[in-house]
């Protein structure tokens, strides 16, 4: 079995949905002990949307995750483990809060 060190949480929004990610990322801070990434105004990485990263311990999961579906307002939340194997974890691993997109696994080889 893998182990889990920890999971991310990889909020997209648009330049038009960025003041909902403000007012998500405002929640998550309030409410839970996360680390909370930068914004990334345009595709960084395997992301495909704009995003900023919300990292949390696994015990947080339970909590936070459904915290997200229930106040995430249309937006995307991509959400995958560290298990140290990056291909996996962007994509067997890998979960969605709302609607789903296409992650660049080429850019983590």
């Amino acid at each position: 079995m893998t182990t889990i060190q920890g999971y991310h949480a990889h909020v997209y929004y648009q330049a038009e949905t960025k003041a909902k990610a403000e007012a998500l990322r405002a929640g998550i801070d309030r409410e839970f002990d996360t680390t909370l990434g930068r914004w990334h105004d345009r595709p960084v990485g395997p992301h495909p949307q704009w995003s900023y990263q919300v990292a949390f311990p696994t015990e947080l999961f339970g909590r936070l995750i459904p915290w997200l579906a229930l106040n995430r307002d249309g937006l995307t939340i991509f959400v995958h483990p560290l298990t140290g194997d990056d291909i996996a974890d962007h994509s067997a691993f890998a979960m969605w809060l709302g609607a789903s997109d296409t992650v660049n696994l080429d850019a983590l080889r």
